[in-house]
């Protein structure tokens, strides 16, 4: 009998044109408005009600995954781009230096502040 777990999970990564799994966009590139690679996406945000991605928790500086800062950029200021074979995003490096972020040890989105200030930093729609 063939592995049923082993089946779902290959399932669930197909892709079409249009979808890519979540373990897919973790860890890509993340460029700036430049076209220069400056991070690569961490995680993602997902609003649980509606399912739609708020965040990519970019990951900037640090060696090998040691001392790096997470960012929390609004998901609807990546653009993938396939020729880069990552995202674009069209926040700019002056942005980030006042922009909210945590270290890898810090979990802030259980403060239900968090997210709000982020939005408001970027000035987006609140969730």
């Amino acid at each position: 009998m063939p592995d049923r777990m082993a089946s779902d999970r290959d399932v669930a990564r197909d892709e079409t044109h249009a979808l890519i799994s979540s373990d897919k966009v973790e860890g890509s590139a993340v460029y700036g408005p430049d076209r220069a690679r400056i991070g690569s996406v961490y995680t993602l945000m997902i609003e649980k009600r509606s399912g739609q991605v708020s965040y990519a928790v970019v990951s900037f500086g640090g060696f090998l995954g040691i001392g790096d800062d997470h960012y929390p950029l609004p998901w609807q200021s990546l653009a993938y781009d396939a020729e880069l074979g990552g995202y674009v995003t069209t926040v700019t490096r002056d942005q980030l230096e006042d922009a909210p972020r945590y270290r890898a040890d810090e979990v802030p989105w259980r403060d239900p502040a968090y997210g709000p200030s982020v939005s408001q930093y970027y000035a987006i729609p609140t969730i």
